[in-house]
């Protein structure tokens, strides 16, 4: 079972996996850990990762980079509209509303939505982490910046679905950074001592986070989060960009911004200027060759420039630092440690900044690029069964403070009423109770919408069906189970409703069921039709909460106020014994029906489309695999053509004539010109056709090059083994010991064999003399291999077949007998020693015998 952390940037993706060392981030096919977040479409196939970037400048149309802020959001969205202007692909309205990003794929008009988009960048990691773990990718963590909203989030697990990928869970790029941090430290605090507080930073490509975390033994704990989603590495490239176009069309007169290539070329070489003075603080030179026009540019920047070019940026970064520090109401000598991540922070004036704002100096113990994939990995390794992995309970906090509204009976009023505060602990569930005669709906929204970097405070409409009045037509109590899961995701999960029965008189209650007084009432108290029991805020509040790691299923209904009271008055009843005996009071018994709830989601894929999506991935995976296998069978053709042409010249030259030479050599020729001109896109069946043809010419050659480089080794070896049986059946017949023992007629059949076997070496040695190299050979080396073969298989049993034991008295074994050596006995011991040594297994004419000396 495979576990993997996907980093999902704006710019490149990570992928960790957990294997049994430990965490590791794996490399993609270029032996590169970071795969560019780009997908380029061609006329046959696509193009994701490595390979795609490397095609931007060329298929700049066709090559899509920068899609992850389009997650969830409308076409018509300012954001979208902004970015669209500064974008080298064109982005179109989707029937859903969405953001469409259109290209030319397989030689027509193709419109992608940005969920296939990331799922085509998805297919690529997946592939990945597969490759490297030889095992498929199914259970995964994705990471997502914390400042997405539940529209985004969804639509990033749709890219998810779509690809086959199941997500344990979508982890906030910091909360991730933070369990990478915390679960391998040994020091940390008791979990009844105060906590380490340490805030993380991070400014990746495209935005910039923040979060302060409490850390206890085996326990994390997000304290609060802030965000600017409009800052990042790429806004400081900006600024380099517009400075280099200025001085370019003052100093060469030539727009940039005019030509889509030569302004993604001086994108490319800002970036590079940008990381050189990180490390450097003198002048750093920027040449582009062929820029425009074929026109050289060329010009220079230092860090103190770029500085104070960015001065407006760097001023933006304290902005959340000091959010943060409200939220938590912490001073900067609160802070144990910061923590800074994020390719953007390896700037020294971004550093200096948090520095100076916390007073302290910044901790870089993390990598900075892979620390959110090796998080990520970590949370899908405590979620998988497969691994054991050290107690470590991660609390997130909710980013944006979430509402519901709903419409009173009366139609005239609304109730409000806000569920999760401002960095409320997440995953958390907690249920509402309402008093309704008929369905109802509820609204979820964003209270506070100028904190939320997005367009639409609403999350969704929810309908709570099937509620009806209670026999006696008094409202019914409805239990309605709201929860923030996982994935950071608000849902009504459960609603149900309590249903009154009157119970048999003696029907014995279950331990669940609920007994009420018959003439009960729902509590007057409130205008609002709406009773909130919360164990956390006091018996004042409204709300009632069921923890953190509350399950899906429906909460069981807590009694209200009244009946609590039973058992109150039956002591009453009791001390009351001498009044008259009241009239027995109808029991009911309470269950709870589960109430079905329609959801109007603000950001959704229909079921439809998201299948309609799947089908088409699977069927671009399909044409990425067949156009891979025919390029591989076209440069199958191209390297043995090239391959064997330098072999022709060199090894190959002896082996064959110079008719065939010359013939051959014209046919590849031939088959190389006909590669780039009608061979240069034909089926994958012309080119193995191709390379059979060049087979049928080159296989010869090949091998009497390889016959004739083994058969002498092999007919040398067939000699020895000869020359070593026909010296044992010398011996045998000069009446050696060693051989005595062998029967004759079994020694004439090793020397019949032998006999033979040599004249037929003797034969193919004599005919090979006479053939040239470039004549097939008379015997192969197979050949040799197979007469040596039966040339052991003959001769081997005969001449090893041991000789028969020479019958000696047998001496008892101390260790399990009695007997004792005495020095009576010395003497024959001396006498049998040598055969003490025979019976340990040695033959007594053998060389290596040995005789034992006991004086």
């Amino acid at each position: 079972m495979a576990v993997v952390g996907f980093d999902l940037g704006s710019q490149s993706c990570y992928i960790a996996v957990a294997r049994a060392g430990g965490i590791e981030t794996v490399a993609n096919e270029f032996s590169d850990r970071c795969t560019p977040s780009v997908v380029s479409f061609g006329s046959k196939n696509r193009a994701i990762g490595v390979s795609a970037k490397n095609q931007q400048i060329t298929h700049a149309n066709n090559t899509v980079s920068n899609f992850k802020r389009f997650h969830g959001r409308a076409f018509n969205d300012p954001f979208i509209q902004k970015e669209k202007e500064s974008l080298s692909y064109d982005l179109v309205p989707m029937k859903n509303g969405g953001v469409g990003i259109k290209v030319m794929y397989m030689g027509e008009e193709h419109f992608f939505s940005v969920e296939q988009i990331t799922a085509m960048l998805l297919t690529k990691l997946k592939e990945t982490a597969e490759t490297n773990l030889k095992k498929p990718v199914t259970d995964c963590v994705i990471s997502v910046p914390s400042f997405f909203t539940d529209a985004e989030r969804r639509s990033v697990l749709d890219a998810a679905q779509i690809v086959g990928l199941n997500c344990l869970r979508l982890m906030n790029d910091m909360t991730a950074v933070a369990l990478n941090y915390g679960i391998y430290k040994q020091d940390l605090p008791a979990p009844e001592e105060k906590p380490r507080i340490v805030v993380f930073v991070d400014m990746g490509h495209s935005a910039f986070q923040v979060s302060a975390c409490a850390f206890n033994k085996g326990k994390l704990k997000v304290l609060g989060t802030a965000f600017d989603p409009f800052l990042g590495g790429r806004n400081f490239d900006e600024k380099l960009v517009d400075h280099f176009c200025v001085e370019i069309k003052a100093k060469y007169k030539l727009d940039p911004k005019s030509k889509i290539r030569a302004l993604l070329r001086l994108y490319q070489e800002c970036e590079k200027l940008k990381k050189l003075m990180s490390s450097n603080s003198t002048d750093i030179p920027l040449n582009i060759e062929c820029f425009m026009n074929d026109r050289d540019v060329a010009g220079k920047m230092n860090r103190s420039q770029f500085e104070e070019l960015c001065a407006e940026l760097l001023q933006r970064i304290e902005g959340p630092l000091h959010s943060l520090m409200e939220q938590t109401q912490f001073k900067v000598e609160d802070v144990n440690a910061v923590e800074i991540v994020g390719g953007a922070t390896r700037i020294p004036a971004v550093k200096e900044k948090i520095a100076k704002f916390f007073g302290k100096d910044v901790s870089t113990t993390l990598n900075a690029d892979e620390a959110v994939a090796r998080g990520c990995a970590l949370q899908c390794a405590i979620l998988s069964p497969a691994f054991k992995v050290r107690e470590f309970s991660v609390t997130d906090a909710v980013p944006f403070p979430i509402s519901l509204m709903w419409n009173t009976e009366a139609d005239d009023t609304e109730g409000v009423h806000e569920v999760f505060s401002r960095n409320h602990a997440a995953p958390f569930s907690k249920v509402l109770t309402f008093y309704r005669k008929g369905p109802f709906e509820l609204e979820a929204f964003y209270s506070d919408p100028n904190g939320v970097p997005y367009p639409e405070t609403k999350i969704g409409r929810y309908i709570v069906q099937n509620v009806a009045a209670q026999k006696d037509g008094e409202r019914s109590k409805v239990k309605v189970k709201v929860r923030v899961n996982t994935h950071g995701i608000f849902s009504v999960s459960t609603a149900s409703m309590v249903e009154q029965v009157k119970a048999e008189e003696n029907e014995d209650l279950s331990v669940e069921t609920e007994v009420v007084i018959v003439n009960q009432r729902p509590p007057e108290n409130s205008d609002k039709n709406i009773q909130q029991d919360n164990n956390e805020a006091g018996t004042q509040s409204q709300v009632q909460t069921d923890g953190q790691s509350t399950p899906q299923s429906p909460p069981s209904p807590e009694p209200s106020s009244e009946e609590n009271k039973i058992p109150d008055a039956k002591k009453t009843n009791e001390k009351k014994s001498d009044q008259p005996p009241e009239a027995k009071k109808p029991k009911i018994k309470v269950k709870n029906v589960e109430l079905p709830i329609e959801a109007n989601l603000v950001w959704q894929l229909g079921k439809d489309l998201l299948n309609m999506y799947i089908k088409t991935e699977g069927k671009m995976i399909m044409q990425d695999k067949l156009e891979k296998e025919r390029n591989d069978a076209k440069n199958a053709v191209e390297e043995y053509v090239y391959e064997f042409r330098d072999k022709l010249s060199g090894p190959y030259q002896k082996f064959v004539c110079e008719e065939d030479l010359q013939k051959f050599s014209a046919f590849l020729t031939e088959i190389e010109d006909w590669l780039y001109e009608d061979g240069e896109d034909q089926a994958k069946q012309v080119y193995i056709d191709k390379l059979d043809d060049l087979k049928k010419l080159g296989t010869p050659i090949e091998m009497r090059y390889q016959e004739a480089e083994e058969r002498p080794r092999v007919l040398e070896e067939l000699g020895h083994k000869l020359q070593h049986y026909a010296k044992i059946a010398g011996e045998y017949r000069d009446k050696d010991e060693k051989y005595i023992h062998i029967d004759e007629s079994e020694m004439i059949e090793v020397e019949k064999c032998v006999k033979e076997m040599m004249k037929w070496m003797s034969n193919v040695m004599n005919a090979q003399a006479k053939m040239s190299l470039d004549q097939d050979p008379v015997v192969r080396a197979s050949e040799i291999k197979a007469k040596l073969k039966e040339l052991h298989s003959v001769c081997e049993p005969i001449v090893l077949q041991p000789k028969p034991s020479v019958d000696s008295p047998k001496e008892e074994n101390p260790l399990n007998g009695p007997s004792l050596h005495t020095n009576e006995g010395m003497e024959e011991d001396k006498n049998n020693a040598e055969i003490h040594e025979q019976n340990g297994d040695c033959h007594p004419n053998d060389k290596n015998t040995t005789s034992m000396d006991l004086d």
